[in-house]
């Protein structure tokens, strides 16, 4: 059998605006699904976005490297660029509520999360089940480990559980939201893959953020 290379693909600027409308979707559609909280208290999904513009990130599952990597660089946003901009930042996956702690723990998120463990939202939206690949030249800024080195981690994550399960179906793709106040949506993107997380400064940037943040592992030179 050939040997096939992963291949990963990452919008642009002109993909996303020609692939994503935000007309492709109606809230009032998914205003009435349930989000658990990590206690698992459910609330309607609505209640996310109805008082302030809301950046919401929709993970695949909370075992995969990609999107354990992705959260680890949306928790180095500071609170003070979102009140500034008056936004509320939530990650919602589809894992049993009980493995929101760890999450968190793990990748130092501070702000909101969530799950949906019956996939409401990731079906009523029309979120990808199963990986679409392209020849891309812009790999995900925030994707550091390689695909062997990420997938290893996984197992170890999964092994090391106390629960061991899959934390989310592992078919199921997720995506970026930018909504409210009410029932505006502003901006949609739907993973077509694993690496195909809306670049966070693009997100932001978005919403309203002007700074641009700085995501990459390289060390920081002090001048002095």
């Amino acid at each position: 059998m050939a040997k096939v290379s992963p291949v990963t693909r990452q919008i642009t600027r002109e993909t996303w605006q020609a692939e994503n409308s935000p007309g492709d979707i109606r809230l009032e559609d998914v205003e009435d699904c349930l989000v658990r909280d990590r206690h698992g208290v459910p609330l309607p999904f609505r209640e996310l976005y109805q008082d302030r513009k809301s950046v919401i990130i929709l993970v695949r599952n909370f075992l995969c490297y990609s999107c354990k990597e992705y959260v680890d660089d949306l928790s180095k946003i500071p609170s003070e660029v979102l009140k500034d901009a008056g936004l509320r930042l939530v990650v919602i996956g589809q894992s049993a509520h009980h493995h929101i702690e760890s999450f968190c723990s793990l990748t130092n998120y501070p702000y909101e999360v969530y799950v949906d463990p019956e996939r409401c939202l990731y079906k009523k939206l029309g979120m990808k089940r199963e990986e679409t690949f392209i020849d891309s030249a812009h790999p995900s800024p925030h994707v550091k480990s390689g695909i062997l080195v990420g997938h290893m981690k996984s197992m170890w994550r999964a092994l090391s559980s106390p629960a061991f399960d899959f934390q989310g179906d592992p078919h199921q793709q997720g995506g970026s939201l930018i909504v409210g106040p009410g029932s505006i949506v502003h901006f949609v993107h739907f993973d077509m893959n694993r690496f195909d997380h809306m670049p966070i400064n693009w997100l932001l940037q978005l919403a309203g953020v002007q700074q641009t943040l700085d995501f990459s592992n390289k060390p920081k030179i002090i001048h002095v």
